[in-house]
C-alpha cells in the first residue's frame, strides 16, 4: 500500500504540476511508442509484481542486498544489449559504487528462505533495469510527462496488488502525507533520472543512481546516527567510482549521421538548422529538426545525440 501511494503521488503531483505550469502536451513519434510501452509495462506492471511475490516469500535482510542487482542490471543490459559505449575504468567506476551500496544495505545476517523469492527479487531488478535502458530511447521527451505516466501505472498496480491482499487505506492525512513523500522522492526523482539518462546515457546515471543509499545514510548521520565503520568503507568505495566517472575523457573522431527528431534544444555544434522565425542564440526552444552529417571530434558521453559505432 505504501509503494502505490509513493507512486501515485508522483504521477498525481506531476500531473497537477504540468496543469498548473501549463506545460504543453508531450507527443511520442511512432517509433518511440514501443520502446515507452515496454518501459512503462516493465517498471511499472512486470516489476512490483514479482517484487510482491518475493517479499511474501522471504525476508527484507536478503531483499534489500538483492535490490542492489538493479543498477548491475542495468548496465549490463546498455552495454551489451543496447550497445552503449564504456571502457575499463566505467566498468571499475561501476563496480565500486555497486559494492558500497551493498555494504551499506548489508543487514548484518542476511536470509533468503527459498530460491524462488530470490528469482522473484531478481526478476524484478530486471524488469527495472529494462525499463531504465528503454526510457534512455524517450529521455529526448518531456521529463515531467514520463515520470507522470510512469507513477500513475506503477500507483495503479500496486493499489490493485495491495486491495488483493487485504490492505486498506490508511487515514487521510497519512495518505497524503505519503503522496506528498512520493511526489518527491519517487517524482521529482524519476524526471531528474530522465535528464541524466538524455544527457550521460543509461549506465552512468544508473550508476551515479545507485549512490542513494550513501546519501541517506549521511542524512542520517546529520540526525544523530553515529558514524558507522560500514559507512566509510562505502563512503570510500563510491568516492572512487564516483571519480573514476566523472574524470572519464571520452574524446575521438566521430560521425553524425542525418536523423530528424523532436526535443527541446539551443542552437550549437549539433543545432545548425535554420528556423522560418527568428530565434535569439540561447534561447531554448522546441520543434522538429534535421540533423545533417558532420564528423567531428570532442568530448562526449553517450547521450541521444552519440549512439555512434565504437
Amino acid at each position: 500500500m505504501l509503494a502505490a501511494l509513493l507512486y501515485l503521488g508522483s504521477g498525481v503531483g506531476l500531473t497537477i504540476y504540468r496543469f498548473v505550469n501549463q506545460s504543453p502536451a508531450a507527443a511520442l513519434s511512432r517509433a518511440e511508442l514501443p520502446w515507452f510501452v515496454g518501459a512503462v509495462i516493465s517498471g511499472g506492471v512486470i516489476g512490483p509484481v514479482l517484487l510482491m511475490f518475493g517479499l511474501t516469500g522471504m525476508p527484507a535482510s536478503g531483499a534489500s542486498l538483492l535490490l542492489n542487482a538493479e543498477g548491475v542490471f542495468t548496465a549490463l543490459l546498455a552495454w551489451f544489449v543496447f550497445k552503449e559505449n564504456f571502457d575499463r575504468r566505467i566498468a571499475f567506476g561501476m563496480v565500486a559504487i555497486v559494492a558500497g551500496a551493498m555494504i551499506l544495505s548489508w543487514p548484518g545476517e542476511a536470509k533468503f528462505a527459498g530460491l524462488w523469492p530470490a528469482l522473484a527479487v531478481l526478476g524484478a531488478c530486471l524488469a527495472w533495469g529494462i525499463d531504465n535502458n528503454l526510457t534512455r530511447k524517450v529521455s529526448l521527451s518531456d521529463a515531467t510527462w514520463i515520470a507522470s505516466v510512469k507513477g500513475l501505472v506503477a500507483g495503479c498496480v500496486n493499489l490493485a496488488l495491495a486491495m488483493l491482499v487485504g490492505a486498506v487505506l490508511p487515514a487521510v492525512l497519512n495518505t497524503a502525507g505519503a503522496m506528498v513523500v512520493g511526489l518527491l522522492a519517487y517524482g521529482v526523482s524519476l524526471a531528474l533520472f530522465v535528464i541524466g539518462l538524455r544527457h550521460l546515457g543509461t549506465a552512468r546515471t544508473g550508476a551515479y543512481f545507485s549512490i542513494a543509499p550513501f546519501i541517506g545514510a549521511i542524512l542520517a548521520v546529520a540526525m544523530g546516527e553515529p558514524v558507522t565503520l560500514p559507512l566509510l568503507c562505502a563512503g570510500v568505495l563510491m568516492a572512487v567510482g564516483i571519480w573514476l566517472h566523472l574524470t572519464e575523457q571520452h574524446d575521438h573522431s566521430h560521425a553524425h549521421m542525418p536523423i530528424e527528431h523532436d526535443h527541446e534544444h539551443v542552437h550549437d555544434v549539433h543545432h545548425q538548422h535554420s528556423h522560418d522565425f527568428p530565434v535569439m542564440p540561447g534561447v531554448k526552444h522546441r520543434h522538429k529538426h534535421k540533423h545533417e552529417p558532420i564528423t567531428h571530434s570532442h568530448a562526449h558521453f553517450p547521450d541521444a545525440h552519440h549512439q555512434h559505432d565504437h
